[in-house]
């Protein structure tokens, strides 16, 4: 009466799980058992990523096979166990099986001058027994030190050990079997018994079996015992069920004496069976009629006089969830020598550590891989990893690709230098600009200041303020009030400084116009054409910014992709081409001032500002081409600070050009700043 051998596959392969072992020998006995033991394993093997490194199937009987096929088996043994990477190595057999292999191993030892059993670790099924006399006593017995087996489920009983004590041979009736033990297991005769040639002396039958080494005799009950005592009692219950049955079954059964029952009349009646034994165990069957019950796992410690114990250091519960059906005391386990109480290895291939994964190779098993660093951006956390993996957005790989850290969000601060220099620039010019429309008002009634239109000038340079204060919207942590504004207010500004620049160009054209001989073009145009010029254009800007942000307006937002390891918190534009349409609108506005102003740039003039304008859009049109790829290559922050670049070198190009050179003859040279000089300079 034994569990399922179903369990046995799975604990097989949660204690080669246990212990990462996924590169095992396979040894069978050569009969149909053996070959469906294997195929078995082998599908679960294959569903849990363990491989067989070899399947190899050794004699049932019989050691009485000429020398020369002991030579060829000893001849394959060594071949197969020339895997030092396969050390542990699953037998499914009886105990002629170990005979076969304790027989196999010394040969090929012997005939290869090579230990092919150093290191190997044996994990053996329940139909093997260490205990066989004939097996323990041999030379080799040592090379399964540590070896690690599963048995029938077996308890301490209640009197058992005490019954063991009080037995005497002479004491128990039709025991014949008791006897020849006795003789065996003690080396004596018992009187009135055949004698033997292997004894040495008469038997008094105060022998102890406590004084035999547990290899001969354990006083322990074993599994197969634990089975035939539970097989008794459950025997006994399903008679008692049966008997105390009131259905008219039970009334046929209990007109028949217990000699008359069949033992096919007990298997619906065992189905239902349920006891509690005396080890407090409950004892039970399935729906198929098979014991529920699971195994002991046992640890093989051999001692140089070939006596042994085995050792419990773990079981097998089918009654446990999935991953904890088996459990096991790894400090119990004695492991041969040669791994000086490490854990063994049984792998085809080093375990790839955490930043790597598993590459299949070609022609080879699953179990034999080589590791592959994973790709940039992509991390492994745990060893033995089929394939890496993306960290999440806002975290980034580490240099060993092993683990993820958080980004840092990052913004153009006005605490960082490069965000200090642009801020400390943009106050800069503005209080330049405040210096020159000071000065332009101070002097509002001299003649260079009359002669360049005061209303322009003085909208101009506000404007160009402005902008020059528009540029600190770009600093700072995104929030919805800044990108709402930010781009807008620039593009309207500048929309306006433009405009400006454009009438101040179409007002010099005009003034040249107006001094030919017999022109009305004074008097239609003078001032209007300049205001409708900055008016019509500055409200064309505001209308495009205006069916921006009702339709698409921008928005804080964070790029986690750009930057490798940085969140970049910016302004969503929103729409990209609402965006290039206000660019490409003040690009459309320089290019008309700047043409303009190279066509009247030779106009005669007193205090042609043609040439300044000129060169002023020269410089603002060259500053925004280049913006654009600058723009679009940079990421981050620096792309913000590209644009900020581009606005302060923009409007400074045109305060510097325009007003420079007014403020530097009304300053240091006021006397050419009269009426006289201007008269003078017109006959010239």
């Amino acid at each position: 009466m034994v569990p399922n051998e179903s369990h046995l596959y799975k604990g097989v392969v949660q204690l080669l799980l246990h212990f990462r072992w996924t590169w095992v020998g396979l040894l069978a006995v050569d009969d149909d058992t053996g070959e469906h033991f294997l195929d078995n394993l082998e599908k679960m093997f294959h569903k849990n990523g363990i491989c067989s490194a070899f399947r190899r199937m050794l004699p049932k009987q019989g050691l009485f096979l000429p020398l020369d096929e002991l030579g060829e088996m000893a001849s394959i043994v060594y071949q197969t166990f020339m895997d030092r990477q396969a050390r542990a190595c699953i037998i499914y057999g009886e105990s002629m099986t170990l005979l076969w292999l304790s027989t196999l191993v010394p040969l090929a030892d012997h005939q290869y001058e090579a230990k092919i059993s150093l290191g190997k670790i044996w994990i053996t099924t329940v139909q093997i027994d260490f205990t066989v006399t004939s097996f323990i006593t041999r030379t080799f017995f040592k090379i399964f030190q540590g070896t690690i087996s599963f048995s029938i489920h077996s308890n301490k009983l209640l009197g058992f050990q005490a019954y063991l004590q009080n037995i005497k041979p002479f004491e128990t009736e039709g025991s014949g079997f008791l006897k020849k033990f006795w003789e065996q297991a003690f080396g004596c005769s018992l009187p009135n018994f055949q004698e033997s040639d292997d004894v040495d002396g008469i038997c008094n039958g105060n022998e102890k079996l406590r004084d035999l080494p547990s290899p001969i005799f354990d006083m322990c009950m074993t599994g197969h015992s634990y089975s035939v005592y539970n097989a008794v009692y459950s025997i006994a219950h399903a008679l008692h069920a049966m008997l105390s049955s009131r259905s008219p079954f039970g009334e046929i059964m209990r007109r028949q004496s217990l000699q008359e029952i069949q033992p096919w009349q007990l298997h619906s009646v065992l189905q239902c069976i349920g006891f509690n034994n005396s080890a407090g165990e409950t004892v039970s069957f399935n729906e198929n009629r098979e014991l529920v019950a699971g195994f002991d796992i046992v640890n093989l410690v051999i001692f140089p006089n070939n006596s042994f114990i085995r050792t419990k250091l773990g079981e097998l519960n089918p009654h446990g969830f999935e991953e904890q059906k088996i459990t096991i005391h790894e400090s119990k386990i004695f492991w041969p020598e040669f791994y000086n109480q490490m854990i063994p290895l049984s792998v085809c291939t080093n375990s790839c550590n955490p930043g790597y994964h598993k590459k299949k190779k070609d022609g080879k098993k699953f179990c034999c891989y080589g590791c592959d660093q994973c790709p940039e951006g992509m991390i492994s956390k745990w060893k033995d990893m089929d394939s890496c993996f993306h960290c999440p957005e806002d975290h980034y790989a580490s240099r060993t690709r092993d683990r993820c850290f958080p980004k840092v969000i990052t913004f153009l601060s006005y605490k960082e230098p490069l965000g200090i220099i642009l801020s400390s620039a943009a106050f800069c010019f503005s209080l330049t600009t405040v210096l020159v429309l000071g000065i332009f008002i101070a002097h509002q009634n001299t003649p260079i200041v009359k002669a360049n239109n005061r209303d322009l000038t003085y909208i101009l340079l506000l404007s160009l303020l402005l902008c020059f204060l528009s540029s600190l919207l770009f600093l700072g942590e995104p929030n919805k009030v800044t990108c709402f504004l930010r781009q807008a207010a620039f593009g309207i500004i500048f929309s306006v400084a433009i405009s400006c620049v454009l009438a101040k160009t179409i007002m010099v054209v005009v003034a040249f116009m107006a001094t030919k001989p017999g022109s009305n073009v004074r008097r239609w145009l003078g001032r209007k054409i300049s205001s409708f010029t900055v008016v019509v254009s500055s409200l064309i800007q505001a209308g495009i910014c205006v069916v921006w942000m009702a339709t698409s307006p921008p928005y804080p937002d964070l790029d986690m992709q750009s930057l490798a390891k940085e969140i970049i918190a910016k302004c969503n534009e929103g729409s990209i081409v609402m965006f290039y349409f206000v660019l490409g609108y003040m690009g459309f506005l320089s290019l008309i001032s700047f043409t303009v102003a190279f066509l009247a740039r030779k106009l005669p003039d007193t205090f042609n500002e043609a040439k300044f304008i000129t060169f002023s859009m020269l410089m603002f049109c060259s500053v925004w081409l280049s913006f654009v790829p600058t723009y679009l290559s940079t990421k981050g922050k620096y792309m913000v600070a590209v644009e900020i670049f581009s606005i302060l070198v923009s409007t400074a190009g045109l305060l510097g050009c325009i007003f420079f050179p007014k403020c530097y003859i009304i300053i240091l040279h006021p006397e050419l700043n009269t009426k006289v000089q201007l008269i003078k300079r017109r006959k010239i």
